[in-house]
């Protein structure tokens, strides 16, 4: 809600917050219209990147699933958790197994 609502936690905001949404289509995205919003009205502060498991294939020719789509960027992630990046999950449990083999390949 920090880019949504006008607060003084939202005004004083200088990070960069980078949402993996992942769903099996795109008209299943939830708040997109808000996230859109967000990510033009703060560009460099909110950054948004969908993985649509029935949409979007991996680089293996596979359904694209949330570790699928951090791990196209991994360079980048993994750049910034060394540098005291955070890095959040929620979700279904079951999708654990494959972010957390992601994070360790």
């Amino acid at each position: 809600r920090l880019f949504a609502e006008d607060t003084h936690a939202a005004r004083v905001y200088k990070g960069e917050a980078w949402l993996f949404l992942g769903v099996a289509n795109s008209d299943a995205l939830l708040y997109d219209d808000e996230f859109q919003a967000a990510k033009e009205k703060f560009p460099d502060n909110f950054r948004i990147d969908y993985a649509l498991s029935r949409e979007q294939e991996n680089k293996k020719g596979g359904k694209m699933y949330i570790q699928d789509k951090v791990e196209e960027y991994a360079d980048e992630v993994f750049d910034k958790l060394s540098n005291g990046a955070h890095i959040y999950f929620c979700g279904l449990k079951g999708m654990m197994p494959g972010i957390t083999d992601m994070l360790q390949g």
